[in-house]
């Protein structure tokens, strides 16, 4: 059943191509249109901060890191560690010790949690030598594109991951994460079914030249 469900899933990615192994043979280059399914992924993409409470299936979260993982890496060394919390008791408890250190945050009427209310959260490591940020800055773009195409919204968070490194008592809850020794929590993507429709910000296209 799940074999079938992700292929189903996969299905409505095609257009993606970081969802198909290296290698593998790519659908033929279409003209960046509105009608090309990346292009209207890609612009339609939007920072989500308010998510129904509805739990993201299991399915879609295996896709949507498959899809991580496809991303390049100099020399394929994929240096990345990636968990998935979908564990509602993990993400609450670890908030009540959010919200005790930063009492403020609970006087919002929106708050839920500490990952801006999305039910799921997706943690990225990168080596503690500082190497292979950029590559897991590409591992979390594949993955909110392909969030983004099944459906769903992310938002790319670092507040918490600062409590989560810096706060003593949240030391259990990083632990449980499990990365290896010489790797670093370097951030989290929030995931969830979005509860908001925010419209695109402004973009300065000043700051792109084509130089002849």
């Amino acid at each position: 059943m799940k074999s079938r469900n992700l292929t189903w899933l996969c299905a409505g990615l095609f257009a993606l191509s970081s969802c198909a192994p290296q290698g593998a043979t790519q659908p033929e280059t279409t003209a960046p249109t509105s009608e090309n399914a990346v292009i209207e992924t890609i612009l339609a993409r939007r920072s989500i901060r308010r998510y129904t409470t509805q739990p993201v299936e299991r399915e879609k979260l295996e896709l949507i890191v498959k899809c991580g993982i496809n991303a390049p890496s100099g020399l394929n060394k994929q240096p990345w560690e990636v968990r998935v919390v979908d564990n509602a008791a993990y993400i609450d408890s670890l908030t009540a010790l959010y919200v005790k250190a930063n009492p403020k945050v609970a006087e919002d009427t929106t708050f839920h949690n500490m990952f801006r209310n999305a039910p799921a959260v997706i943690f990225i490591a990168s080596p503690l030598n500082g190497s292979g940020q950029l590559d897991c800055g590409l591992l979390g773009e594949n993955m909110v594109l392909a969030a983004q195409s099944l459906g769903l919204g992310t938002c790319c968070l670092g507040g918490p991951i600062r409590f989560m490194k810096e706060a003593s008592e949240a030391a259990p809850y990083l632990e449980k994460l499990g990365f290896s020794e010489d790797y670093t929590l370097l951030y989290a993507i929030g995931v969830g079914y979005p509860d908001e429709s925010p419209a695109a910000k402004p973009r300065d296209e000043s700051k792109v030249r084509f130089i002849d």
